[in-house]
Protein backbone atom coordinates (compact mmCIF):
# COMPACT_ATOMS: atom_id res chain seq x y z
CA UNK A 1 0.00 0.00 0.00
CA UNK A 2 1.36 3.40 -0.93
CA UNK A 3 2.07 5.59 2.10
CA UNK A 4 0.68 8.70 0.49
CA UNK A 5 -2.68 7.00 -0.07
CA UNK A 6 -3.53 6.79 3.64
CA UNK A 7 -3.35 10.46 4.54
CA UNK A 8 -4.81 13.62 3.04
CA UNK A 9 -8.08 13.37 4.95
CA UNK A 10 -9.94 15.96 2.89
CA UNK A 11 -8.01 15.38 -0.32
CA UNK A 12 -9.17 11.79 -0.34
CA UNK A 13 -12.71 13.09 -0.09
CA UNK A 14 -12.14 14.72 -3.47
CA UNK A 15 -10.85 11.42 -4.85
CA UNK A 16 -14.14 9.85 -3.80
CA UNK A 17 -15.85 12.10 -6.31
CA UNK A 18 -13.14 11.82 -8.91
CA UNK A 19 -13.51 8.05 -8.90
CA UNK A 20 -17.27 7.81 -8.65
CA UNK A 21 -18.73 7.69 -12.15
CA UNK A 22 -20.73 4.61 -11.18
CA UNK A 23 -23.30 2.43 -12.88
CA UNK A 24 -25.96 0.00 -11.73
CA UNK A 25 -25.39 -3.64 -10.91
CA UNK A 26 -27.64 -4.62 -13.84
CA UNK A 27 -28.55 -1.57 -15.93
CA UNK A 28 -26.59 1.61 -16.52
CA UNK A 29 -27.93 4.62 -18.41
CA UNK A 30 -25.13 6.95 -19.47
CA UNK A 31 -26.25 10.47 -20.39
CA UNK A 32 -24.03 12.60 -22.58
CA UNK A 33 -24.82 15.63 -24.70
CA UNK A 34 -28.59 15.17 -24.38
CA UNK A 35 -28.50 11.49 -25.35
CA UNK A 36 -29.01 8.38 -23.22
CA UNK A 37 -27.16 5.13 -23.90
CA UNK A 38 -28.31 1.99 -22.03
CA UNK A 39 -25.38 -0.28 -21.08
CA UNK A 40 -24.49 -3.09 -18.78
CA UNK A 41 -21.52 -3.06 -16.47
CA UNK A 42 -19.47 -5.46 -18.62
CA UNK A 43 -19.51 -2.97 -21.51
CA UNK A 44 -18.27 -0.19 -19.25
CA UNK A 45 -15.52 -2.40 -17.81
CA UNK A 46 -14.35 -3.41 -21.28
CA UNK A 47 -14.30 0.18 -22.52
CA UNK A 48 -12.32 1.34 -19.46
CA UNK A 49 -9.56 -1.13 -20.37
CA UNK A 50 -9.37 0.11 -23.99
CA UNK A 51 -10.75 3.67 -24.13
CA UNK A 52 -9.44 4.28 -27.66
CA UNK A 53 -11.17 1.23 -29.06
CA UNK A 54 -14.28 1.78 -31.20
CA UNK A 55 -15.62 -1.71 -30.54
CA UNK A 56 -19.18 -1.91 -29.28
CA UNK A 57 -21.82 0.77 -28.93
CA UNK A 58 -20.02 2.53 -26.09
CA UNK A 59 -16.71 2.72 -27.96
CA UNK A 60 -18.39 4.36 -30.94
CA UNK A 61 -20.39 6.71 -28.76
CA UNK A 62 -17.36 7.80 -26.75
CA UNK A 63 -15.83 9.15 -29.95
CA UNK A 64 -17.75 12.36 -29.23
CA UNK A 65 -15.12 12.98 -26.52
CA UNK A 66 -11.61 14.08 -27.32
CA UNK A 67 -8.78 11.64 -26.63
CA UNK A 68 -7.73 13.36 -23.42
CA UNK A 69 -11.22 13.26 -21.96
CA UNK A 70 -11.56 9.56 -22.84
CA UNK A 71 -8.30 8.72 -21.10
CA UNK A 72 -9.24 10.81 -18.05
CA UNK A 73 -12.61 9.08 -17.76
CA UNK A 74 -11.08 5.62 -18.14
CA UNK A 75 -8.55 6.34 -15.40
CA UNK A 76 -11.30 7.55 -13.08
CA UNK A 77 -13.33 4.41 -13.69
CA UNK A 78 -10.36 2.16 -12.84
CA UNK A 79 -8.99 4.24 -9.95
CA UNK A 80 -9.26 2.99 -6.36
CA UNK A 81 -11.64 5.05 -4.27
CA UNK A 82 -9.95 4.29 -0.94
CA UNK A 83 -6.96 2.09 -0.15
CA UNK A 84 -7.42 1.86 3.60
CA UNK A 85 -10.47 0.21 5.15
CA UNK A 86 -10.54 1.81 8.59
CA UNK A 87 -9.56 5.24 7.32
CA UNK A 88 -12.30 5.11 4.71
CA UNK A 89 -14.95 4.09 7.20
CA UNK A 90 -14.12 7.00 9.50
CA UNK A 91 -13.82 9.44 6.59
CA UNK A 92 -17.34 8.62 5.46
CA UNK A 93 -18.64 9.48 8.94
CA UNK A 94 -17.16 13.00 8.79
CA UNK A 95 -18.92 16.16 7.68
CA UNK A 96 -16.57 16.52 4.69
CA UNK A 97 -17.14 12.92 3.61
CA UNK A 98 -20.91 13.36 3.75
CA UNK A 99 -20.71 16.49 1.61
CA UNK A 100 -18.70 14.63 -1.02
CA UNK A 101 -21.18 11.77 -1.03
CA UNK A 102 -24.06 14.22 -1.48
CA UNK A 103 -22.37 15.73 -4.52
CA UNK A 104 -21.69 12.27 -5.95
CA UNK A 105 -25.45 11.78 -5.80
CA UNK A 106 -25.82 14.68 -8.23
CA UNK A 107 -23.80 12.73 -10.80
CA UNK A 108 -25.40 9.37 -10.10
CA UNK A 109 -29.10 8.81 -9.64
CA UNK A 110 -30.53 5.49 -8.50
CA UNK A 111 -33.92 4.18 -9.36
CA UNK A 112 -36.21 5.09 -6.46
CA UNK A 113 -33.45 6.89 -4.55
CA UNK A 114 -31.53 10.17 -4.72
CA UNK A 115 -28.29 8.26 -5.34
CA UNK A 116 -26.17 9.65 -2.55
CA UNK A 117 -27.55 7.50 0.30
CA UNK A 118 -27.44 4.20 -1.57
CA UNK A 119 -23.96 4.95 -2.89
CA UNK A 120 -22.66 5.81 0.57
CA UNK A 121 -24.16 2.72 2.20
CA UNK A 122 -22.76 0.50 -0.56
CA UNK A 123 -19.30 1.92 -0.10
CA UNK A 124 -19.48 1.39 3.66
CA UNK A 125 -20.51 -2.24 3.16
CA UNK A 126 -17.65 -2.82 0.71
CA UNK A 127 -15.13 -1.35 3.14
CA UNK A 128 -16.39 -3.77 5.76
CA UNK A 129 -15.56 -6.72 3.47
CA UNK A 130 -12.35 -5.76 1.65
CA UNK A 131 -9.30 -3.60 2.25
CA UNK A 132 -9.31 -1.76 -1.10
CA UNK A 133 -12.29 -0.58 -3.11
CA UNK A 134 -12.14 0.59 -6.70
CA UNK A 135 -14.83 2.13 -8.83
CA UNK A 136 -15.95 -1.00 -10.59
CA UNK A 137 -16.26 -2.78 -7.24
CA UNK A 138 -18.70 -0.09 -6.21
CA UNK A 139 -20.66 -0.37 -9.45
CA UNK A 140 -21.19 -4.05 -8.89
CA UNK A 141 -22.24 -3.52 -5.27
CA UNK A 142 -24.97 -0.88 -5.65
CA UNK A 143 -28.19 -2.81 -4.85
CA UNK A 144 -30.56 -1.23 -7.36
CA UNK A 145 -31.84 -2.32 -10.72
CA UNK A 146 -30.94 0.83 -12.66
CA UNK A 147 -28.52 3.71 -12.23
CA UNK A 148 -28.11 6.82 -14.35
CA UNK A 149 -24.66 8.37 -14.80
CA UNK A 150 -24.58 12.06 -15.71
CA UNK A 151 -21.43 11.85 -17.81
CA UNK A 152 -21.83 15.50 -18.85
CA UNK A 153 -21.41 16.55 -15.23
CA UNK A 154 -18.32 14.42 -14.73
CA UNK A 155 -16.69 15.81 -17.87
CA UNK A 156 -17.46 19.37 -16.75
CA UNK A 157 -15.92 18.60 -13.36
CA UNK A 158 -12.74 17.27 -14.98
CA UNK A 159 -12.58 20.31 -17.27
CA UNK A 160 -12.97 22.67 -14.29
CA UNK A 161 -10.15 20.86 -12.49
CA UNK A 162 -7.81 21.25 -15.46
CA UNK A 163 -8.81 24.90 -15.88
CA UNK A 164 -8.12 25.69 -12.22
CA UNK A 165 -4.68 24.12 -12.51
CA UNK A 166 -3.97 26.15 -15.64
CA UNK A 167 -5.18 29.34 -13.96
CA UNK A 168 -2.90 28.77 -10.99
CA UNK A 169 0.03 28.18 -13.33
CA UNK A 170 -0.71 31.37 -15.27
CA UNK A 171 -1.00 33.34 -12.04
CA UNK A 172 2.48 32.25 -11.06
CA UNK A 173 3.84 33.25 -14.46
CA UNK A 174 2.37 36.73 -13.96
CA UNK A 175 3.88 36.96 -10.50
CA UNK A 176 7.33 36.07 -11.82
CA UNK A 177 7.03 38.92 -14.31
CA UNK A 178 6.37 41.61 -11.68
CA UNK A 179 9.21 44.16 -11.61
CA UNK A 180 10.21 43.55 -8.01
CA UNK A 181 13.72 44.46 -6.82
CA UNK A 182 15.87 41.42 -6.15
CA UNK A 183 17.17 41.29 -2.60
CA UNK A 184 20.69 40.00 -2.00
CA UNK A 185 20.94 36.24 -1.88
CA UNK A 186 20.06 34.84 1.52
CA UNK A 187 23.38 34.72 3.34
CA UNK A 188 22.33 32.74 6.36
CA UNK A 189 23.51 29.17 6.57
CA UNK A 190 20.94 26.44 5.96
CA UNK A 191 18.72 25.80 8.96
CA UNK A 192 20.54 23.50 11.35
CA UNK A 193 19.05 21.14 13.89
CA UNK A 194 18.25 22.74 17.22
CA UNK A 195 21.36 23.31 19.30
CA UNK A 196 23.80 23.70 16.38
CA UNK A 197 25.47 27.15 16.28
CA UNK A 198 25.69 28.96 12.97
CA UNK A 199 29.19 29.54 11.55
CA UNK A 200 30.83 32.91 12.06
CA UNK A 201 29.87 35.45 9.42
CA UNK A 202 26.74 33.61 8.31
CA UNK A 203 23.74 35.32 9.82
CA UNK A 204 23.14 36.15 13.40
CA UNK A 205 25.39 34.32 15.88
CA UNK A 206 22.68 32.62 17.90
CA UNK A 207 22.05 29.10 19.06
CA UNK A 208 18.56 27.65 18.90
CA UNK A 209 17.63 25.88 22.15
CA UNK A 210 17.92 22.11 22.04
CA UNK A 211 14.51 21.37 23.51
CA UNK A 212 11.47 23.42 24.53
CA UNK A 213 10.08 23.56 28.02
CA UNK A 214 7.05 21.32 28.08
CA UNK A 215 4.21 22.68 30.18
CA UNK A 216 0.72 21.55 31.14
CA UNK A 217 -1.96 24.20 31.66
CA UNK A 218 -5.24 23.27 33.40
CA UNK A 219 -8.11 24.84 31.45
CA UNK A 220 -11.80 25.01 32.32
CA UNK A 221 -13.09 23.77 28.95
CA UNK A 222 -11.04 20.53 28.86
CA UNK A 223 -10.96 17.55 31.19
CA UNK A 224 -7.17 17.26 30.96
CA UNK A 225 -4.47 19.98 31.01
CA UNK A 226 -3.49 21.65 27.74
CA UNK A 227 0.00 20.62 26.48
CA UNK A 228 2.29 23.54 25.59
CA UNK A 229 5.86 23.92 24.34
CA UNK A 230 7.77 27.04 25.37
CA UNK A 231 10.83 28.26 23.47
CA UNK A 232 12.32 31.06 25.58
CA UNK A 233 14.11 33.93 23.85
CA UNK A 234 17.83 33.18 23.75
CA UNK A 235 19.14 36.67 23.04
CA UNK A 236 17.95 40.24 23.69
CA UNK A 237 14.25 39.85 24.23
CA UNK A 238 11.78 41.72 22.10
CA UNK A 239 8.74 43.42 23.56
CA UNK A 240 6.35 41.03 21.84
CA UNK A 241 6.11 37.26 22.06
CA UNK A 242 4.60 34.68 19.72
CA UNK A 243 1.86 32.12 20.22
CA UNK A 244 2.12 29.42 17.56
CA UNK A 245 -0.83 27.27 16.45
CA UNK A 246 -0.43 24.21 14.18
CA UNK A 247 -2.89 23.25 11.48
CA UNK A 248 -5.48 20.49 11.40
CA UNK A 249 -3.71 17.26 12.33
CA UNK A 250 -0.52 19.11 13.22
CA UNK A 251 1.43 19.34 16.44
CA UNK A 252 3.59 21.75 18.37
CA UNK A 253 6.54 19.49 17.63
CA UNK A 254 6.03 19.79 13.86
CA UNK A 255 6.27 23.59 14.14
CA UNK A 256 9.06 23.44 16.71
CA UNK A 257 11.76 24.33 14.17
CA UNK A 258 10.13 27.74 13.78
CA UNK A 259 9.76 28.24 17.53
CA UNK A 260 13.42 27.37 18.10
CA UNK A 261 14.70 29.68 15.37
CA UNK A 262 12.56 32.62 16.46
CA UNK A 263 13.69 32.09 20.05
CA UNK A 264 17.28 32.29 18.83
CA UNK A 265 16.42 35.70 17.37
CA UNK A 266 14.92 37.07 20.57
CA UNK A 267 11.23 36.16 20.51
CA UNK A 268 9.76 33.81 23.07
CA UNK A 269 7.41 31.35 21.39
CA UNK A 270 4.64 29.35 23.05
CA UNK A 271 3.39 26.54 20.79
CA UNK A 272 -0.07 25.10 21.44
CA UNK A 273 -1.23 21.52 21.10
CA UNK A 274 -4.95 21.27 20.31
CA UNK A 275 -6.32 17.90 21.49
CA UNK A 276 -9.03 16.63 19.17
CA UNK A 277 -7.57 18.22 16.03
CA UNK A 278 -3.88 17.43 16.51
CA UNK A 279 -1.50 14.74 15.32
CA UNK A 280 -2.92 12.23 17.79
CA UNK A 281 -6.42 12.79 16.37
CA UNK A 282 -5.16 12.08 12.85
CA UNK A 283 -3.49 8.88 14.02
CA UNK A 284 -6.76 7.82 15.63
CA UNK A 285 -8.50 8.58 12.32
CA UNK A 286 -5.99 6.45 10.42
CA UNK A 287 -6.48 3.66 12.96
CA UNK A 288 -10.25 3.85 12.47
CA UNK A 289 -10.95 5.06 16.00
CA UNK A 290 -12.50 8.47 15.23
CA UNK A 291 -14.01 10.46 12.34
CA UNK A 292 -12.08 13.16 10.52
CA UNK A 293 -11.88 16.33 12.69
CA UNK A 294 -12.80 19.61 11.04
CA UNK A 295 -14.14 23.09 11.69
CA UNK A 296 -16.17 21.88 14.67
CA UNK A 297 -12.89 21.98 16.62
CA UNK A 298 -12.47 25.76 16.19
CA UNK A 299 -14.39 26.79 19.36
CA UNK A 300 -12.07 24.60 21.45
CA UNK A 301 -9.03 25.94 19.59
CA UNK A 302 -10.08 29.53 20.31
CA UNK A 303 -10.77 28.64 23.94
CA UNK A 304 -7.29 27.08 24.15
CA UNK A 305 -5.75 30.30 22.88
CA UNK A 306 -7.76 32.53 25.21
CA UNK A 307 -6.82 30.36 28.19
CA UNK A 308 -3.13 30.61 27.29
CA UNK A 309 -3.26 34.38 26.86
CA UNK A 310 -5.10 34.80 30.16
CA UNK A 311 -2.64 32.53 31.97
CA UNK A 312 0.35 34.47 30.62
CA UNK A 313 -1.18 37.75 31.70
CA UNK A 314 -2.17 36.50 35.17
CA UNK A 315 1.16 34.85 35.93
CA UNK A 316 0.02 31.20 35.78
CA UNK A 317 2.41 30.95 32.82
CA UNK A 318 5.75 32.81 32.56
CA UNK A 319 5.42 36.44 31.50
CA UNK A 320 6.81 36.59 27.98
CA UNK A 321 6.25 40.16 26.74
CA UNK A 322 4.02 43.19 26.52
CA UNK A 323 2.05 42.14 23.44
CA UNK A 324 1.49 38.96 21.45
CA UNK A 325 1.77 38.02 17.78
CA UNK A 326 -0.75 35.35 16.76
CA UNK A 327 0.89 32.89 14.36
CA UNK A 328 -0.54 29.76 12.80
CA UNK A 329 -0.47 27.35 9.89
CA UNK A 330 -3.60 26.55 7.83
CA UNK A 331 -6.43 26.03 10.34
CA UNK A 332 -4.08 27.56 12.92
CA UNK A 333 -3.79 30.63 10.71
CA UNK A 334 -7.57 30.85 10.50
CA UNK A 335 -7.68 30.53 14.30
CA UNK A 336 -5.30 33.49 14.54
CA UNK A 337 -7.49 35.63 12.28
CA UNK A 338 -10.62 34.74 14.25
CA UNK A 339 -8.87 35.39 17.56
CA UNK A 340 -7.76 38.80 16.27
CA UNK A 341 -11.41 39.79 15.89
CA UNK A 342 -12.65 38.63 12.48
CA UNK A 343 -15.93 36.78 12.07
CA UNK A 344 -17.52 35.42 8.86
CA UNK A 345 -19.52 37.88 6.79
CA UNK A 346 -23.30 37.26 6.72
CA UNK A 347 -24.60 34.87 4.06
CA UNK A 348 -22.07 32.03 4.44
CA UNK A 349 -24.77 29.37 4.01
CA UNK A 350 -25.95 30.90 0.73
CA UNK A 351 -22.39 31.17 -0.57
CA UNK A 352 -21.67 27.58 0.36
CA UNK A 353 -24.72 26.26 -1.43
CA UNK A 354 -23.30 27.77 -4.62
CA UNK A 355 -19.68 26.82 -3.92
CA UNK A 356 -20.46 23.18 -3.16
CA UNK A 357 -22.52 22.60 -6.27
CA UNK A 358 -19.41 20.73 -7.31
CA UNK A 359 -16.61 19.34 -5.18
CA UNK A 360 -13.72 21.82 -4.78
CA UNK A 361 -11.02 19.51 -6.12
CA UNK A 362 -8.43 22.30 -6.12
CA UNK A 363 -9.60 24.44 -3.20
CA UNK A 364 -10.16 21.82 -0.52
CA UNK A 365 -10.34 24.48 2.20
CA UNK A 366 -13.86 25.32 1.06
CA UNK A 367 -15.14 22.21 2.79
CA UNK A 368 -13.82 23.52 6.12
CA UNK A 369 -15.09 27.03 5.42
CA UNK A 370 -18.59 25.75 4.73
CA UNK A 371 -18.58 23.55 7.81
CA UNK A 372 -18.17 26.77 9.81
CA UNK A 373 -21.80 27.52 8.95
CA UNK A 374 -22.67 24.72 11.40
CA UNK A 375 -20.34 26.01 14.15
CA UNK A 376 -21.09 28.58 16.84
CA UNK A 377 -18.00 30.72 17.40
CA UNK A 378 -17.42 32.50 20.72
CA UNK A 379 -17.31 36.31 20.86
CA UNK A 380 -13.96 37.78 19.85
CA UNK A 381 -11.93 38.90 22.84
CA UNK A 382 -8.33 39.00 24.01
CA UNK A 383 -6.80 39.69 27.40
CA UNK A 384 -3.41 40.55 25.83
CA UNK A 385 -2.72 43.31 23.27
CA UNK A 386 -2.30 41.75 19.82
CA UNK A 387 0.65 43.24 17.91
CA UNK A 388 0.07 41.37 14.64
CA UNK A 389 -0.89 38.16 12.86
CA UNK A 390 1.30 35.78 10.84
CA UNK A 391 -0.74 33.23 8.86
CA UNK A 392 0.85 30.46 6.79
CA UNK A 393 -1.42 29.01 4.10
CA UNK A 394 -4.56 30.46 5.64
CA UNK A 395 -7.92 30.74 3.90
CA UNK A 396 -11.22 32.65 3.91
CA UNK A 397 -12.59 33.25 0.40
CA UNK A 398 -16.08 32.14 1.44
CA UNK A 399 -15.84 33.69 4.90
CA UNK A 400 -14.84 37.19 3.74
CA UNK A 401 -15.76 37.46 0.04
CA UNK A 402 -16.52 41.21 0.06
CA UNK A 403 -14.16 42.78 2.58
CA UNK A 404 -11.36 40.23 2.65
CA UNK A 405 -9.12 40.92 5.63
CA UNK A 406 -9.82 44.66 5.51
CA UNK A 407 -11.38 44.61 9.00
CA UNK A 408 -8.38 42.96 10.64
CA UNK A 409 -7.29 45.62 13.14
CA UNK A 410 -3.58 44.69 13.25
CA UNK A 411 -0.72 44.20 10.75
CA UNK A 412 -0.72 40.92 8.86
CA UNK A 413 1.94 38.75 7.23
CA UNK A 414 0.11 36.32 4.95
CA UNK A 415 2.24 33.56 3.40
CA UNK A 416 1.25 31.11 0.67
CA UNK A 417 2.83 28.61 -1.73
CA UNK A 418 2.67 28.25 -5.50
CA UNK A 419 2.01 24.49 -5.23
CA UNK A 420 -0.79 24.77 -2.66
CA UNK A 421 -3.93 22.99 -3.86
CA UNK A 422 -5.56 23.02 -0.42
CA UNK A 423 -5.61 26.82 -0.02
CA UNK A 424 -4.80 28.16 -3.51
CA UNK A 425 -2.79 31.40 -3.32
CA UNK A 426 -4.93 33.61 -5.58
CA UNK A 427 -8.36 33.04 -4.01
CA UNK A 428 -7.26 32.28 -0.46
CA UNK A 429 -4.35 34.68 0.00
CA UNK A 430 -4.16 37.36 -2.71
CA UNK A 431 -7.87 38.15 -2.85
CA UNK A 432 -8.09 38.18 0.95
CA UNK A 433 -5.05 40.44 1.27
CA UNK A 434 -6.04 43.07 -1.33
CA UNK A 435 -8.79 44.90 0.62
CA UNK A 436 -6.49 45.33 3.64
CA UNK A 437 -5.15 48.77 4.37
CA UNK A 438 -2.55 48.47 7.15
CA UNK A 439 0.78 49.90 5.91
CA UNK A 440 2.81 47.17 7.64
CA UNK A 441 0.84 44.25 6.15
CA UNK A 442 2.52 42.13 3.51
CA UNK A 443 1.69 39.16 1.28
CA UNK A 444 4.44 36.59 0.63
CA UNK A 445 4.18 33.96 -2.08
CA UNK A 446 6.87 31.27 -2.04
CA UNK A 447 7.39 29.81 -5.51
CA UNK A 448 8.04 26.10 -4.97
CA UNK A 449 6.27 25.82 -1.61
CA UNK A 450 3.17 23.74 -0.95
CA UNK A 451 0.51 23.75 1.73
CA UNK A 452 2.76 21.62 3.94
CA UNK A 453 6.08 23.40 3.44
CA UNK A 454 5.98 25.13 6.88
CA UNK A 455 5.75 21.75 8.61
CA UNK A 456 8.86 19.84 9.70
CA UNK A 457 8.78 16.24 10.85
CA UNK A 458 11.17 15.34 13.66
CA UNK A 459 10.07 11.69 13.63
CA UNK A 460 9.81 9.35 10.65
CA UNK A 461 6.59 7.77 11.93
CA UNK A 462 4.56 10.98 12.11
CA UNK A 463 1.37 11.09 10.08
CA UNK A 464 2.40 13.75 7.60
CA UNK A 465 4.91 11.42 5.97
CA UNK A 466 1.96 9.54 4.62
CA UNK A 467 1.21 12.26 2.09
CA UNK A 468 4.50 11.67 0.30
CA UNK A 469 7.24 14.01 -0.80
CA UNK A 470 5.27 15.32 -3.79
CA UNK A 471 2.90 17.17 -1.46
CA UNK A 472 5.60 18.84 0.63
CA UNK A 473 6.89 21.07 -2.17
CA UNK A 474 10.24 21.80 -3.74
CA UNK A 475 13.18 21.94 -1.30
CA UNK A 476 11.11 22.42 1.87
CA UNK A 477 14.15 23.37 3.97
CA UNK A 478 14.97 26.21 1.56
CA UNK A 479 11.34 27.35 1.61
CA UNK A 480 11.43 27.26 5.42
CA UNK A 481 14.62 29.35 5.45
CA UNK A 482 12.93 32.05 3.38
CA UNK A 483 9.80 31.93 5.53
CA UNK A 484 11.91 32.23 8.66
CA UNK A 485 13.85 35.24 7.39
CA UNK A 486 10.73 37.08 6.30
CA UNK A 487 8.83 36.22 9.48
CA UNK A 488 11.68 37.51 11.61
CA UNK A 489 11.96 40.68 9.52
CA UNK A 490 8.20 41.24 9.81
CA UNK A 491 8.26 40.79 13.59
CA UNK A 492 11.18 43.22 13.92
CA UNK A 493 9.35 45.71 11.70
CA UNK A 494 6.30 45.60 13.96
CA UNK A 495 8.33 46.97 16.86
CA UNK A 496 10.11 49.58 14.74
CA UNK A 497 7.10 50.57 12.65
CA UNK A 498 9.04 49.66 9.49
CA UNK A 499 7.39 47.61 6.74
CA UNK A 500 9.05 44.88 4.74
CA UNK A 501 10.07 46.22 1.32
CA UNK A 502 8.40 44.74 -1.75
CA UNK A 503 11.06 42.44 -3.17
CA UNK A 504 11.95 38.97 -4.31
CA UNK A 505 14.38 36.72 -2.47
CA UNK A 506 15.88 33.51 -3.80
CA UNK A 507 17.45 30.55 -2.09
CA UNK A 508 18.63 27.88 -4.51
CA UNK A 509 15.54 26.82 -6.50
CA UNK A 510 13.00 28.54 -4.24
CA UNK A 511 11.95 32.19 -4.63
CA UNK A 512 9.85 34.29 -2.26
CA UNK A 513 7.91 37.29 -3.59
CA UNK A 514 7.11 39.95 -0.99
CA UNK A 515 4.18 42.13 -2.05
CA UNK A 516 2.91 45.36 -0.58
CA UNK A 517 -0.58 46.60 -1.47
CA UNK A 518 0.56 48.16 -4.75
CA UNK A 519 2.45 45.10 -5.96
CA UNK A 520 -0.43 42.83 -4.97
CA UNK A 521 -2.83 45.00 -6.95
CA UNK A 522 -0.57 44.87 -10.02
CA UNK A 523 -0.44 41.10 -9.77
CA UNK A 524 -4.24 40.87 -9.57
CA UNK A 525 -4.73 43.21 -12.52
CA UNK A 526 -2.54 40.95 -14.64
CA UNK A 527 -4.71 37.89 -14.08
Amino acid sequence: MSNRSRWLPIALSSLLLGGSPAGAAEHLDVRLDGLTLPLDLRQLEAWSRSPDSRQGDLGVWMEVLDARSRQDLARLLRAPLLRDRTFGQQLLQSWAGRQVAAEVGELISAEGDGGGDVLLSSLRELLGRQAEVNVLDLLRAVPVNRLTLQLDGLIVLAAEWRQQLRDQGRAMERLRQLPLPAAPALAEAPLEPAGVPRPQGQGRQAVAPRQPERLLLPVAHRAVPLPLELWRAQSTRHRSWVVLMPGLGGSAEQMGWLGAELAARGWSVLALEHPGSDQKAVKELLDGRRPLPGAETLPDRLADLEAVLSAERSGRLPRLGDSVVLMGHSLGGLSALLAAGLRPEPGLGRRCRRALNSIPLINLSRLLQCQLNQVSLPPARSTVPVAGVVAFNSFGSLLWPHHGLERLPVPLLLLGGSLDLVTPPVSEQLDQFLPGNHPLSRLVLVDGASHFSPVRLPSADQALFKIGDAFVGVEPRQAQALMLQLTGDFLAGLELGQPLPAQKLQRESVTAYVLDAGAAQRWRQGL
